[in-house]
């Protein structure tokens, strides 16, 4: 058994594992899915689903269908452990590459799709002259946007996670340099 299973979980333990999984279930995640993330991101070791269930209080069919889903999402991965036949997990601890991680199945699932549709829309509605002009403008700025947003998300998958880190700790100073305070939009 792991660290975290032999001795009581602490009371912030416990409390991270249910907030992580209450913000789970505000961003359209299984909460189970996300407290046996939490689980397994605090653990010092690999643990098996036994192990989950029994921490957690979970039914064992859940962790099973969790684990698979945390495993597709490449949030958590499969451990082998010597003289052990039970599948053991352990959680990509770099909060950096959970969320590019997070951010990449996110973008296959839901934008490049929504993107796909938006684009064939706006073929369809260019030639159907029953479209109200002002309709086909919005759809095109929505188009406009979303690829935009998807360029910007493919340009910061190059950039090295201490360059962004330091470019998203810089705050502020990059709306001084880049003249964007006191300016009103467009």
């Amino acid at each position: 058994m792991t660290e975290i299973i032999e001795r009581k979980q602490s009371e912030a333990v416990d409390q991270f594992i249910l907030y992580w999984g209450d913000m789970g279930g505000q961003w359209g995640v299984n909460r189970s899915v996300a407290q046996i993330h939490a689980l397994l991101f605090l653990s010092t070791r690999p643990m098996n689903a036994e192990d989950i269930s029994d921490s957690l209080g979970i039914a064992r069919s859940n962790v099973s269908n969790s684990l698979k889903e945390l495993v597709s999402w490449k949030l958590i991965r499969r451990v082998p452990i010597a003289g052990d036949r039970r599948e053991h997990f352990e959680a990509e601890i770099d909060p950096w590459e959970m969320a590019m991680r997070i951010a990449q199945g996110r973008k296959e699932r839901e934008i490049d799709p929504a993107l796909a549709a938006l684009n064939e829309c706006v073929a369809k509605a260019e030639t159907d002259k029953g479209v109200n002009p002002a309709v086909l403008e919005r759809m095109r700025d929505m188009q406009e946007f979303l690829t935009t947003t998807t360029r910007w998300y493919d340009q910061m998958l190059v950039v090295p996670k201490s360059q962004l880190n330091r470019l998203i700790s810089m705050g502020d100073k990059v709306l001084k340099v880049l003249n964007f305070t006191g300016r009103k939009s467009k």
